[in-house]
């Protein structure tokens, strides 16, 4: 294994010409230099120069190194300035995987605002429900992950992932307009039990079915979805009524639907999933700092 100080020293003796000047070039001591080229030919395992007279010439094994030494020296001097730009913020991947309704809320303006100040980092969006986009996480296949959970509901997170918490997110219930209850400003979900219900994911399709219990009743289910413009044109045509989180609201259209908070209230929380090891990768951080920031001004949503 070659230590890059003796090629760096090495190539400054080949251009100066002599250990001497090349101890002047680099401010080194010429027994410096000298055990260096030592130290250099020993893990070459032969000699690199040979003395004609006072002059000092390349041996074959030398001239090769000289050729080899450019090259070494360039690809380190360009890792080196790569790494800065990393250190720096000028430069990053971050693969992102996220829920539908953060993907379509949170993410976009979080990621706006890392273009701004940071336009060397690029963000490549995924996009997964919990748990499988936390099973993602865990495989390698994103960076971060963004997931939810509803109180009572245990997640299980490995030692080595971190959690940051973003926000906790309002539960309502997503009304036809003409809906008798369309005309208060909260629902309790009892005041439901006799109705139709449009499910969505699994996590919350769960989340559902205990809060119902919780009341004693099951929730006539008719249509389940993962897609919330599915859900919402189901209830505009009076199919039935749905759960869904605040967060969800604005992205919707809401000519033929309305959203009426629950009664008490009821909420989710939105964390962001990151390896430990990955919180000291700056491009990393600063994609955690913007959605810290976006969510910050959601509390209460």
């Amino acid at each position: 294994m070659f230590d890059s100080r003796h090629i760096r020293t090495f190539h400054a003796v080949v251009t100066a010409g002599s250990y001497s000047a090349a101890a002047r070039e680099l401010g080194y001591t010429q027994p410096a230099v000298t055990q260096q080229m030592k130290a250099l030919e020993r893990a070459v395992g032969t000699p690199l120069f040979t003395r004609v007279g006072r002059t000092m010439r390349l041996t074959e094994a030398g001239r090769s190194m000289a050729r080899h030494s450019e090259a070494i020296l360039g690809s380190l001097d360009a890792a080196q300035q790569q790494m800065k730009a990393y250190t720096r913020l000028r430069t990053g991947r971050v693969r992102l995987c996220g829920f539908p309704s953060a993907n379509a809320t949170l993410v976009p303006e979080a990621l706006s605002a890392l273009a701004r100040e940071h336009p060397g980092i690029t963000v490549e969006l995924l996009e997964g429900e919990p748990p499988e986009s936390l099973q993602r996480l865990r495989r390698g296949d994103c960076d971060v992950t963004l997931a939810f959970t509803y109180p009572g509901l245990h997640e299980e997170v490995p030692e080595e992932v971190a959690e940051v918490r973003l926000l906790e997110d309002q539960l309502t219930v997503l009304l036809p307009h003409g809906h008798a209850l369309a005309r208060r400003r909260a629902v309790h979900l009892a005041d439901l039990a006799e109705e139709r219900w449009i499910a969505g994911c699994p996590r919350c399709r769960a989340n559902l079915l205990h809060e119902c219990a919780e009341l004693g009743f099951v929730p006539d289910i008719v249509f389940a979805t993962d897609d919330n413009l599915v859900v919402q044109s189901l209830v505009g045509q009076g199919l039935g009524v749905a759960m869904t989180p605040a967060l969800v609201l604005p992205s919707l259209s809401l000519s033929r639907v309305c959203g009426r908070v629950l009664a008490p209230a009821a909420r989710r929380h939105i964390s962001a999933y990151v390896h430990r090891d990955h919180l000291r990768i700056p491009a990393t951080a600063a994609v955690l700092d913007e959605l810290r920031r976006v969510s910050a001004n959601r509390v209460g949503c």
